[in-house]
């Protein structure tokens, strides 16, 4: 039983998943301090930062916090189109451009090539 425990625990499919699961935590929080250092302040400069958290309604005596939900949503809008343009962007960019680097250019057969194949068909036909 220990032994197939250990097992588990050595696959490289878990030891995959839990790197990627540090290194996307690890990531969050360089997207997280981008869009709070860099993007917010320019968003700043045009109107002030969005900030809603004191937007609330009462029914009843029970307060409703919207503009909490309405801050979390713009933070999460901009954090999403940081990670759009500055990483999926350019990695998509980059990996075009490898797939094109990688492909063989195919050159159009010379006249020699197609006569050559010609005769090879006409071979296979008749020898059938």
């Amino acid at each position: 039983m220990i032994s197939g425990f250990q097992k588990f625990l050595l696959r490289g499919n878990l030891i995959d998943l839990a790197v990627g699961v540090i290194i996307g935590a690890a990531f969050g929080g360089v997207v997280t301090a981008f869009t709070q250092g860099v993007i917010m302040p320019i968003v700043g400069i045009f109107g002030g930062v969005p900030n809603f958290d004191a937007l609330t309604f009462s029914i009843n005596g029970s307060i409703f916090k919207y503009g909490t939900f309405l801050t979390a949503l713009i933070n999460f809008l901009i954090t999403a189109t940081v990670i759009y343009f500055f990483v999926i962007t350019p990695f998509t960019r980059l990996m075009e451009r490898f797939k094109r680097e990688e492909k063989p250019a195919v050159a159009e057969p010379t006249n020699e090539e197609k006569l050559l194949a010609e005769i090879r068909d006409a071979i296979k036909i008749r020898s059938f």
